[in-house]
């Protein structure tokens, strides 16, 4: 009999309209348990996020309670972990689409022409841009990469195909390490190295403040690149050592290739976990009002910088630097999400087929 019944339960299924119909009587029965019961602020309204946690608590239950009695324990234990992966989604997800909406209906206002072709120079109130801030962020990343991108991947080459012993075991060691370092301590790290070779008067430039990234990048690069040459598979490497194919030439013909999309999204999207850095550009590359082209003299502004300055120096005009302040931060936003778009194009085009 209880295998009629197990066999009965395994083929039935709750209907399609069950989970919309079990969703709005479990809100609507927490709104209602909620007024009857007079849970409001001071202001006499319904907290609306508790309305929305204890709906969803006695979805759960009552779907676990049906499911089990009409489909069985398995398809309702199932129904219950799909049930917390969903919330647990949902909670990822809501704060940043509050973060983009917050960003972008602050900033909008102030992106405009001005603030793209203008610097802050001798501006004090309303008006002033950007510019300098944008030059900056591009030119100290655009450095930062060049230094980083060949010192991560010929480390990641070395630890998967040459690495042996305890001096690939200390390099890993050492990446892990630099991984998880706070961003400041790359910025005194550039700072000391630059005030020890330059000299205090030339310690803070746009140079320093691209080491400082670069510190940041390296072990990210590494350890992107490390994991895409792994999956490369090992038949594709001996298929070349059978043709008599010397292994830094396998490395550079087949290996690399094989990876490349994957080493090229591991790169970009370095790049877009340095570029918003503000304390070791605080202290690497300073700030400035002014446009500085050059890397190698004197301090440069960045938007991460701007963002920062804009909101904890106001001026007189106080909405003005929020405003600008905001306009920065939507910007750096777009260009991360120029980035991330790239490493996804990049991805798809150079991806082996098949």
């Amino acid at each position: 009999m209880s295998a009629v019944t197990s066999s009965l339960q395994a083929s039935a299924s709750l209907p399609r309209w069950y989970n919309p119909a079990a969703l709005l009587g479990s809100f609507s029965l927490a709104l209602a348990s909620m007024t009857l019961s007079g849970f409001e602020d001071e202001a006499g309204n319904l907290n609306l996020a508790a309305v929305i946690v204890i709906g969803y608590l006695l979805y759960m239950a009552i779907t676990f309670v049906v499911s089990r009695a009409v489909e069985g324990r398995r398809k309702s234990v199932d129904r219950m972990v799909t049930g917390l992966v969903t919330a647990a989604f949902t909670l990822a997800v809501i704060p940043l689409l509050s973060l983009t909406y917050t960003v972008v209906s602050n900033g909008l206002a102030r992106l405009d022409a001005t603030f793209f072709s203008n610097s802050m120079r001798n501006i004090v109130g309303e008006g002033g841009g950007a510019l300098h801030a944008i030059v900056g962020t591009l030119e100290l990343t655009g450095i930062a990469t060049l230094i980083s991108v060949p010192i991560g991947i010929m480390t990641a080459i070395y630890l998967v195909e040459y690495g042996r012993g305890r001096l690939a075991k200390l390099v890993t060691f050492f990446v892990d390490v630099m991984t998880g370092i706070p961003s400041i301590v790359a910025g005194l790290f550039a700072f000391t190295l630059f005030l020890v070779v330059l000299g205090p008067a030339n310690a803070i430039n746009g140079l320093a403040g691209a080491v400082s990234l670069s510190v940041l990048m390296v072990p990210v690069v590494i350890r992107a690149t490390e994991e895409m040459l792994k999956i490369v598979p090992n038949e594709l490497r001996e298929a070349s050592y059978a043709l008599g194919v010397p292994k830094w030439l396998t490395i550079i013909k087949v290996v690399i290739p094989t990876a490349l999309a994957g080493i090229a999204t591991g790169v970009i999207i370095a790049i877009a976990r340095v570029i918003g850095e503000t304390a070791p550009l605080l202290l690497a590359a300073g700030f400035t009002a002014s446009m500085n082209y050059n890397p190698l003299s004197d301090k440069m502004m960045t938007l991460p910088v701007f963002v920062f300055t804009s909101f904890a120096n106001q001026g007189v005009d106080t909405q003005a630097y929020i405003d600008r302040s905001w306009a920065g931060a939507l910007t750096l936003m777009i260009i991360v999400m120029v980035l991330n778009l790239i490493a996804r194009i990049i991805s798809r085009v150079f991806s082996p087929r098949g």
